[in-house]
């Protein structure tokens, strides 16, 4: 099984584990699986060991940063790295290079990451697999003629191969959440505006978030305590205390009340058997844990999608307009066509789908009274075949995830099991605005108490 976070910060601690023998480990596994999963764009051997070397060092000397010092990790590349090309995964940005790290990238590393290059991501995050860009689209390890989801396609790739311990993503409409679950790994869309977005290359700016990708809720604590906190250089970003994640694990959710949003994921968007038997499971598990379980009847999926994907398609035209009309063909066709489409998206349309935003936002708040967290399913179902992944996929059934987008509210993808074909099914939890803990506290539950922690894809 491949080492967590949590894991291979004890056994660097107490000088078992060797950073630079680490990072060395990992980057041969990525030379060797990335032209099957494609999970990278850019591998970063150089400032790779440097930086593995820089955390041995304090690992000899006693003066070790934390759990994360040493880990080896990776950015999905809408991340702005300096000195290191960030392209968005397109021929538009191919020369890109920062002068300055994201936000985030720097707050990473000032807690010891090691980073061991770029990850691969759906054009400018949005939309995908696209087979005519500069770089091939992340593949599935559980089965690499399987897709992953998307945007953040590489991350949950190179977490779920083993590659890396953890990983960047970015949620504007369920980026985080969906390859977490094709990929069997967790992954949390925090609260809107907890984790800085200074440097992240934008989609949909009322949509976007930023947080971690990796095994294990644990390991997702460890990540979001290094990457949450205030930055006055997005006007999004909250002024929070930032609590104790990892101390929070242990909280469990007795005395807690779990609403399961049963519509969702039986009427609005029937899901795959083995994915509705992976939420029955952990309706059990929660139960038995001490929690109160009732259904609970929210806005239906399709209005959280009616009013999200005009926001993001406006929005996202908004940042792409002037390379939409003076290089368009720099583009995929898959981001050319959804863009085009964000062209056309009026003002009267925006505003009515901001109007009905706040609506469901308030009908959400009034449902949800005396409820802690809610529960439903994060994908449909198992991942499809690559190559069989519709254009307009994104628009032909409502998505599980755009709720979280749409509320603001933080929301984790949890590896439930093994469905057809073998491949991963997930739950998603849901909670309120702020309450990033109680969301991991209970993923961590679940993973403990149905078992996922010991599958892993055999590549």
């Amino acid at each position: 099984m491949p080492l967590t976070i949590a894991e291979a910060a004890k056994q660097i601690a107490a000088r078992k584990l060797s950073p630079v023998e680490l990072a060395q480990e990992r980057l041969a596994r990525a030379e060797a699986l990335n032209p099957t999963i494609w999970a990278f764009i850019r591998i970063t051997p150089e400032p790779a060991l440097a930086a593995a070397k820089a955390a041995e060092a304090r690992q000899m000397s006693g003066s070790l940063k934390g759990p994360l010092d040493g880990i080896p990790f990776a950015h999905k590349d809408i991340y702005c790295t300096a000195g290191i090309p960030t392209t968005a995964h397109s021929a538009q940005f191919i020369d890109h290079v920062p002068t300055e790290d994201a936000t985030t990238v720097k707050w990473l590393a000032e807690a010891g990451v090691v980073s061991l290059g770029k990850l691969a991501t759906h054009e400018f995050a949005f939309g995908g697999p696209s087979f005519d860009l500069p770089w091939p689209p992340a593949h599935n390890p559980w089965n690499p003629k399987h897709f992953t989801a998307g945007s953040s396609s590489g991350t949950g790739a190179a977490v779920s191969a083993g590659i890396i311990m953890g990983g960047t993503g970015s949620d504007t409409g369920g980026s985080i959440r969906g390859p977490s679950a094709l990929c069997g790994i967790a992954g949390i869309k925090p609260t809107y505006g907890l984790c800085p977005r200074t440097g992240i290359l934008p989609l949909a700016q009322s949509l976007d978030h930023a947080g971690p990708m990796a095994r294990t809720a644990e390991d997702c604590a460890l990540l979001l305590q290094a990457m949450a906190g205030h930055d006055p250089a997005d006007p999004a970003s909250a002024q929070v205390e930032i609590p104790d994640y990892t101390a929070a694990l242990g909280q469990g959710v007795k005395g807690k009340t779990i609403g399961v949003v049963r519509h969702f994921h039986e009427v609005d968007n029937p899901v795959s058997p083995a994915t509705l038997a992976g939420i029955e499971r952990a309706i059990a598990a929660l139960k038995d844990a001490g929690a109160t379980v009732k259904d609970v009847t929210l806005p239906s999926l399709w209005e959280f999608n009616y009013a999200g994907w005009p926001i993001l398609m406006a929005e996202a035209f908004s940042v792409h307009e002037t390379r939409m009309q003076t290089a368009p063909e720099k583009f995929g066709e898959g981001l050319r066509h959804r863009l085009a489409f964000g062209g056309l998206v009026s003002a009267a349309d925006y505003i009515g789908a901001q109007k009905r935003r706040l609506e469901l936002i308030a009908r959400t708040k009034a449902a949800t009274e005396g409820i802690d967290l809610l529960l439903t399913a994060t994908a449909p179902g198992e991942a499809p075949p690559i190559d069989k992944v519709p254009k307009w996929a994104l628009l032909e059934k409502p998505g599980f995830t755009m709720p979280g987008n749409i509320l603001g509210w933080p929301a984790m993808s949890v590896f439930t099991g093994l469905g057809a074909g073998e491949l991963p099914v997930a739950a998603q939890i849901i909670g309120k605005p702020f309450d990033d803990a109680g969301v991991l506290a209970a993923g961590h539950l679940l993973e403990q108490a149905l078992g996922t922690l010991e599958l892993a894809p055999k590549i």
